[in-house]
């Protein structure tokens, strides 16, 4: 029998560097049986009850090791069986406990874990190594959000499973050209509402949509297709169902005992604490099997800035000040840091991408430099800005202008993700569609001019699923995306822009490799309120300009010169008002003619057609991308 908990093994996991204790604790499946492992060391006795002993508590009594670990042997047990640790706790109370370390649960709301073996054989070799380019700080990157269980269903009104989901997902996302999905946490949560933001195992993908190696099947597919993935992991919070990790061992073990540290009045949920090196073993390591065993491309950190703010939600008197008698969470500071060094020092061409939503500074600067080392953050300062001035009345837009300029004030400070995300189009928000004024026509209007701003300025994108059509009603997670909207040619519209964007985002270099070069952007009229229009120049190194124009009023804008850099024939590359996409066809064409007209602080000049709620993109002709 292979050793399964070496001395080196408990020395790091007591020390809070241990990130692979997946392979350790647990069910650890063996030829002879499967060796049972948990961290329970507050508890006066445990055993491990399940299919292969008729859940009698008496029948397989754990032993206590180092560390407060218990451990035992069982040779009758074989995968797929299911069990419990029975823990005696501290407090004399009696809890059956699912694993902490468990590979698969049950179907919810059952709740017991899963025997299983991990082992799949992956053919994504090709992808993994060329992977890193795609998700680099110079490449487009378009990732497509969504959620597995609510993204298509079957006639009788089953989710998809894993396997099922592959065929149609990989052809949906490569015809819209979108470069990474996104998926909201696949790891098992027992309220299939919580979206899976209220987890319980952190190391086994929900059996609702099939087994470990369905989900790896999905990830294997998808990058063999030459599409990349992205996780949603939750290390803020955790559920506190029963037989979760709440007071698991009759103490708070993962949590702080006082509420004001280890209870969220937000969310209702437990808070980890990370100065304890037993939990940032568990959840480094969790990070790890997600990166490792399914192979993904990146981590998309949840509610970071729940973490970083010890009074966050949290009114005088509701939080405890750190050992200085600030509001930051030292502790998970630290916590963020380590995650991201072991992720991004263990597995080449990954990137994390923080939720932070204040101004906390240095979420992407990297450790050594004192920062969180997180690859990208989501600019949730640029989704509040944009969507506050696209739900506007164009009559009311000029005073707002400053708030779509406003951005390019702190574009830089950071590695950004632009991101219209799911919490955008639920609790009552309402679609993007439903969020902009004006009649149908201009409502689609608006909504095609948002996301060719969004396409244009710097920063990696990512689309909320069912947004690329502009569906109407807001995103329920009891049903499915309305895929019956695409009937509608203006609906039907909105999805070609997307597409169109897309592959125009892939091609032009100057749309991406310059997201982190304040010379890859400049405004060529940021001022013009009244009008409402704005246009700036993205550029690259050896690569054409691209010119974004922008007119959010309904009124055409009849002959409007906009400076250039470049003499002679200007393409149109996109034209969001094009009655392929459902618009009025009243802008200027295929091309025009630079003229020897200085206007902006340009040699050259173009005169426009600018189309009412329109976006433009042009770039000169005859020049390689």
């Amino acid at each position: 029998m292979r050793t399964i908990l070496g001395d080196t093994d408990l020395y790091l996991f007591r020390e809070g560097t241990h990130t692979r204790m997946y392979e350790h604790l647990g069910a650890q499946v063996l030829d002879e049986g499967v060796h049972f492992a948990v961290w329970a060391p507050n508890a006066s006795a445990v055993s491990v009850v399940g299919d292969f002993n008729r859940w009698d508590a008496a029948a397989h009594t754990m032993f206590p090791s180092d560390a407060g670990i218990w451990k035992v042997f069982v040779g009758d047990a074989r995968v797929g069986q299911t069990y419990k640790y029975a823990v005696r706790g501290a407090d004399g109370v009696l809890r059956e406990k699912a694993d902490p370390y468990g590979f698969l649960f049950e179907v919810p709301p059952k709740s017991a874990t899963v025997v299983w073996d991990l082992a799949y054989r992956w053919r994504d070799d090709g992808w993994m190594a060329e992977r890193g380019a795609r998700l680099a700080s110079d490449a487009p990157v378009a990732i497509y959000e969504m959620h597995l269980g609510s993204w298509r269903k079957e006639p009788n009104g089953d989710s998809l499973s894993y396997r099922e989901l592959a065929a149609p997902l990989i052809a949906y996302v490569r015809e819209m050209g979108y470069t990474h999905v996104e998926f909201m946490p696949v790891m098992e949560h027992p309220f299939y509402p919580s979206w899976g933001y209220q987890v319980v195992g952190y190391f086994a993908p929900t059996s609702r949509y099939g087994t470990p190696q369905d989900l790896m099947y999905l990830i294997d597919e998808l990058h063999r297709a030459g599409i990349g993935v992205i996780l949603d992991w939750v290390p803020s919070h955790f559920a506190t169902d029963g037989h979760g990790l709440g007071r698991f061992d009759g103490t708070a073990l993962y949590e702080h005992e006082d509420p004001r540290q280890g209870f969220h009045p937000d969310w209702k949920s437990y808070v980890f604490n990370y100065g304890r090196n037993e939990v940032r073993s568990f959840l480094l390591s969790s990070a790890d099997l997600w990166l490792a065993r399914y192979h993904a491309d990146g981590l998309r950190v949840d509610g970071v800035a729940s973490m970083l703010y010890l009074d966050y939600s949290r009114g005088p008197g509701e939080w405890v000040p750190n050992v200085h008698g600030g509001n930051e969470n030292l502790e998970a500071i630290s916590f963020l840091q380590a995650m991201n060094t072991a992720a991004y020092r263990d597995h080449p061409g990954i990137q994390t991408i923080a939720e932070e939503s204040t101004a906390w500074p240095g979420v992407t600067r990297p450790v050594d430099a004192g920062g969180l080392g997180f690859g990208y953050k989501w600019d949730m300062g640029w989704m509040h800005d944009t969507l506050g001035y696209f739900s506007l009345d164009p009559i009311y837009r000029s005073h707002h202008h400053d708030a779509l300029t406003f951005r390019m004030l702190y574009a830089y400070d950071e590695h950004f993700v632009l991101t219209l995300s799911h919490d955008e189009v639920v609790h009552g928000k309402g679609s993007l569609y439903d969020k902009m004024p004006g009649d149908r026509w201009q409502k689609l209007a608006n909504v095609r001019a948002l996301f060719g701003y969004m396409y244009g300025l710097p920063g990696k994108k990512c689309m909320f699923m069912g947004d690329e059509f502009a569906q109407e009603e807001e995103w329920s997670v009891d049903g499915q995306l309305d895929w019956d909207a695409l009937s509608d040619p203006g609906h039907a519209g909105v999805r070609r822009w997307v597409g169109d964007l897309d592959a125009v985002y892939r091609r032009e270099a100057a749309l991406a490799v310059g997201d982190d070069d304040p010379d890859g952007f400049a405004w060529i009229v940021a001022t013009d309120r009244e009008a409402s229009v704005y246009a700036f120049e993205r550029r690259a190194p050896d690569a054409r300009p691209v010119v974004v124009v922008a007119n959010l009023t309904p009124v055409v804008r009849h002959g409007y010169r906009i400076g250039v850099s470049v003499a002679g024939v200007w393409e149109v590359l996109l034209d969001s008002d094009a009655e392929a996409y459902g618009g009025s066809g009243v802008g200027p064409g295929a091309s025009v003619t630079a003229e020897d007209v200085p206007v902006h602080g340009r040699p050259w000049s173009v005169v426009l057609e600018l189309p009412p709620l329109g976006i433009l993109m042009l770039a000169p002709a005859g020049v390689s991308p």
